[in-house]
């Protein structure tokens, strides 16, 4: 009995799922006010968060940039501001059983750098990215990249 294992590097890694190459996401609830995204933003270095509710479930994105000229631009408090209402909701996003070149293809075709990863019912499970992708197919980048 012979089994096939597919190694970083193999032609078949890009047919593994996407799940093998997802990193932890840095998510924000909904449920906090802009000031607390802020300063949770601000505290793990970062300009953009995954927005989630209670059950996990992908919302969408918020970015820092955009949350200081909204609020802040319109006279609005950040301290009582929710969040939910500064959320974009039209974001790329792949699930965890789709393959990894339907990842590669989704970021390149979105022009991101990374992508959140879901199940189908749309619960946050990661995000991936080229480097993670690349780096599982043994540091190679994919031709596609714009």
């Amino acid at each position: 009995m012979s089994t096939s294992i597919t190694k970083p590097g193999d032609a078949n890694s890009d047919a593994r799922p996407v799940k093998d190459v997802i990193e932890p996401a840095k998510t924000v609830l909904v449920s906090v006010s802009v000031q607390t995204a802020l300063d949770e933003m601000q505290a793990r270095g970062i300009d953009s968060a995954l927005i989630t509710n209670q059950r996990g479930e992908l919302l969408g994105t918020v970015s820092s940039n955009e949350m200081n000229r909204k609020v802040g631009g319109l006279g609005h408090d950040p301290k009582t501001e929710p969040v939910e209402a500064q959320v974009e909701k039209n974001n790329v996003y792949c699930f965890e059983d789709q393959t990894v070149a339907d990842a590669k293809q989704i970021i390149c075709d979105a022009k991101v750098a990374e992508v959140p990863v879901v199940t189908r019912e749309k619960l946050l499970v990661g995000t991936t990215n080229l480097e993670a992708i690349a780096q599982d197919n043994d540091g190679e980048y994919p031709r596609t990249f714009w």
